[in-house]
Order: structure tokens, then C-alpha cells, then sequence
């Protein structure tokens, strides 16, 4: 009954907006004659899309606002502390086993992605699926397989990535290999092609192939050390070619001698 109060209320106050607006028009628009009246209406028309299309923008963004919150607290339970005994005093979430965990922040997700559209949804899904290669390896990875083939762009390559290791750390190998290659070709910022190739040449590494994960290396840290800025600058290097060159000096430091040297990059 209360909540029923409460939507006729708004009902009623809309009608009342909308009687005292038309009413508004009508009697300036008698002040006018011919054309003028429709200018009037036409204006007031204008107003009316300006006020809903302003108040949807408004709506977007408290919406976008609370998905991102509650989207927050479920990656928050994710980094909780794991620990049969939580230390004295200790404020923060913590939980008994990782399969506790996981199971609380796969509750959280789901909140958000059946409330939230996307990239939310697609977001809280990923998450979903890495929560459940805890709990259900094999669900989680068919979760990961659809997020990879259906979610937008970036968060695509989070779960194809995140497949990828999951099949790496199984022995699969060449499917890890394959997923890699996928989201080296998506062109992520999420998930770089440096990255995705410095996971594809550490398995050419454990199947002895030193020649392609050599190329792979190689490849990554020639690129990053010629890249330029649209000032004509060198580029910082990243993180993964920085390890790409670690490795390929290990691995093959006749190839490594190869490289062009890092230029410095003035701040």
C-alpha cells in the first residue's frame, strides 16, 4: 500500500506538471496569432526534449555511479585476506580458504551483472569466471570461453587471456598458445600484444622451440625500443618488453646483442 502511495503521488505530480505547462501554452499561445502559436508550440516541444534528454543523461550517470560501487566492493572481496587465524585487531574482510572467498565474491558479481548492463555486466562476468576456476575449473572456464567471445573489446581480452593461463598452468599448451595469439591480435589496451606475445614465447621456451620464442622476444623489444611518439620521441618502454629483454638475454644472448639500444627518455 505504501509503495502504491507513493507511485500515484509521482503520478499525480506529473499530471500536475503537465497540466500547468499546457495550460502555459494555451494561454500564451491565445496572446498569438497563426504562426505565432505554432512557434510556441514547437519551442515548448524543444524545452520538453531538452528537459527529458537532460534528465536522462543525469539518471546514466547515477546508474553508472552505483555499478561502478558495487563493482568495487565484489574486486574488493577478491583482494580480501586469506587466513584460518585473522590477526589480532585486524578491520579488513578476511576468510578461511580461497574457495570461501571465491564463493562470496562469485555472490557479488552476480549481483551486478543481473542489475547492471554492460560493460558492467560483461566486467562482473570475467570476474565470475576467474572466482570460479577456484570453486569449478571447468565451469569457470566455460565462462571465461563466452565473456572471451561475446563480451565488448577489452574485457574480451581479459578473459581470453585469463583462459589462456588457466590452459597454460593445465598443460595445455597449444590452446594457451592459441588463445595468446587471439588476444595479440585484438590490439587491447587492457591486455597488450607485448604481453600476450611474452606469455606466447615463454611456452615456445617450456616446448624447447628457442628459435620462436627468440623471434617472439626479439620482436617485442626491437619494436619497443624504435617506438616514437607523435613529437618524434622515444617511447617509454613497457613493463613486458623490459622483461622480454631480460629473457631473450638469458635464452639467446647472441640474438640479444642484436638490438638496437634502449634510447633514454627524457622527462
Amino acid at each position: 500500500m505504501a509503495t502504491y502511495k507513493k507511485k500515484r503521488a509521482r503520478e499525480l505530480q506529473h499530471d500536475k506538471f503537465r497540466d500547468t505547462t499546457m495550460g502555459l501554452l494555451d494561454r500564451l499561445g491565445n496572446s498569438l496569432e497563426g504562426k505565432g502559436r505554432t512557434i510556441l508550440y514547437g519551442l515548448g516541444g524543444a524545452l520538453v526534449v531538452l528537459l527529458l534528454v537532460v534528465g536522462f543523461v543525469k539518471w546514466n550517470a547515477r546508474k553508472s555511479d552505483e555499478a561502478r560501487q558495487a563493482l568495487g566492493r565484489a574486486i574488493d572481496i577478491t583482494s580480501a585476506t586469506v587466513s584460518a587465524t585473522p590477526p589480532p585487531g585486524s578491520s579488513g574482510m578476511t576468510f578461511g580458504s580461497e574457495q570461501e572467498r571465491a564463493k562470496r565474491a562469485i555472490e557479488e558479481f552476480e549481483k551486478v551483472a543481473a542489475k547492471y548492463g554492460d560493460p558492467y555486466r560483461a566486467e562482473a562476468r570475467y570476474f565470475i569466471g576467474t572466482n570460479l576456476l577456484v570453486t569449478d575449473r571447468a565451469k569457470g572456464m566455460t565462462q571465461l570461453a563466452e565473456v572471451g567471445s561475446q563480451g565488448p573489446p577489452e574485457v574480451a581480452a581479459l578473459a581470453k587471456f585469463a583462459l589462456g593461463q588457466a590452459k597454460e598452468s593445465d598443460g595445455k599448451l597449444d590452446e594457451a598458445l592459441q588463445l595468446y595469439a587471439e588476444v595479440g591480435k585484438m590490439n587491447s589496451p587492457t591486455v597488450t600484444p607485448d604481453t600476450a606475445n611474452l606469455r606466447s614465447a615463454k611456452i615456445y621456451e617450456k616446448q624447447g622451440k628457442k628459435k620462436e620464442a627468440g623471434d617472439l622476444l626479439f620482436n617485442i623489444v626491437d619494436a619497443s625500443r624504435k617506438a616514437k611518439g607523435s613529437d618524434d620521441k622515444p617511447l617509454p618502454v613497457s613493463s613486458a618488453a623490459r622483461e622480454a629483454a631480460t629473457q631473450l638475454q638469458k635464452l639467446d644472448p647472441e640474438r640479444y646483442a642484436k638490438l638496437p639500444p634502449e634510447s633514454p627518455v627524457l622527462g
